[in-house]
């Protein structure tokens, strides 16, 4: 097939870091995006280019085009980490492999962003996407469902039968919900409202807590008790998280991947980190996939897939929002409700 030299994309207007720490809420895009055209890259040794079908959009997105991710911007690059498409070029030979091929992928951090009608990534970042799974679900099932897996893993690793789960009605929270109630684990889900509560509770989390109930603190103590939770998987890293994990019993591990909380939290028992050998550490997805063998991406991705596919996790879309009126569409479709909201060229 003939390619286009030109494509439209979201590109970045700012490079590098930011000084803010705003967080993931956005009002508008336009101090961190435009709408407009780019080159259709190409692709060098071991890369595809992919022709998007839909990509995602995940709080690191947001952190990332305001400049307050872990990786820096680029100046006039696409935005956008995660998507799903078709592979119409490669180089090396599993990119040729690829090469017409549906995928699902991860990018972005590079100067080629998913936010795009063309995208350059990595081939050893692209999974075959099985003809049952939808788009709705392949655009989204590296950066959640993987995380969502791998952290299970931890948490079977840990000796308990129980974990804590801090903003849960997210989509992450939901697809661990459902692992934990298929495999006879006891979520400890933490909201902030109410009318999450029922919700969760039929995708499988045992028990669910809200913030602002004056027995918060109470009902939680109870629970690290009768459950004993070693892992605290949380992307708020707030006070609240600080303090759930200091009543957290010994050896418990307060495992960050997102600070949606701005204000740093204050941790009042430091005597735990020596004699009930607490641990803080942090999580990245992107050092699961430098770190683990070909042979465990192969099983994890493949069952990621059949859950899908077998209905046992859906992708919860409450917008889609065409690439052409993202910018003034996109900030209205993240307040819509705790879905996901995907990009269409």
């Amino acid at each position: 097939m003939t390619l286009p030299a030109s494509m439209n994309a979201l590109i970045l207007k700012g490079h590098g870091f930011a000084p803010t720490r705003e967080g993931a809420a956005i009002e508008t895009l336009e101090p961190y995006l435009e709408y407009g055209s780019l080159p259709v890259p190409k692709p060098g040794p071991g890369e595809v280019l992919i022709r998007v079908r839909m990509a995602s959009v995940n709080p690191s997105d947001l952190y990332f085009i305001k400049g307050e991710y872990g990786q820096p911007r680029i100046k006039g690059a696409a935005a956008g980490f995660e998507g799903v498409g078709d592979v119409v070029a490669g180089s090396g030979l599993y990119a040729t492999y690829l090469k017409g091929k549906r995928v699902a992928f991860v990018g972005g951090v590079n100067g080629s962003g998913a936010w795009a009608e063309y995208i350059i990534v990595q081939a050893a970042m692209c999974v075959v996407v099985k003809p049952a799974m939808r788009d709705e679900d392949a655009a989204g099932h590296v950066v959640n469902p993987v995380t969502a897996w791998t952290m299970f893993d931890i948490v079977k690793a840990s000796g308990s039968r129980s974990f804590v789960f801090t903003a849960a009605f997210s989509q992450l929270g939901k697809l661990m919900a459902g692992l934990a109630r298929d495999n006879g684990y006891a979520m400890i889900a933490v909201i902030r409202k109410e009318s999450q509560a029922a919700h969760l509770r039929e995708l499988g989390a045992k028990h669910v807590l809200l913030q602002s109930d004056p027995d918060f603190a109470a009902k939680f103590a109870a629970l690290c008790k009768s459950e004993k939770p070693r892992i605290l998987l949380d992307a708020v890293a707030g006070q609240v998280s600080a303090d759930l994990f200091t009543a957290m019993p010994a050896r418990a591990r307060w495992i960050i991947y997102g600070k949606l909380e701005t204000e740093m939290p204050t941790l009042r028992e430091a005597g735990q980190f020596i004699f009930m050998n607490k641990k803080i550490e942090g999580y990245w997805l992107m050092n699961w996939f430098r770190q683990a063998s070909i042979l465990t991406k192969l099983k994890t991705l493949r069952a990621v897939q059949n859950r899908f596919i077998s209905g046992a996790w859906s992708t919860e879309v409450v917008a889609t929002v065409r690439l052409t009126d993202a910018i003034r569409d996109l900030p209205d479709a993240l307040k819509l409700g705790d879905g996901k909201v995907m990009i269409v060229p």
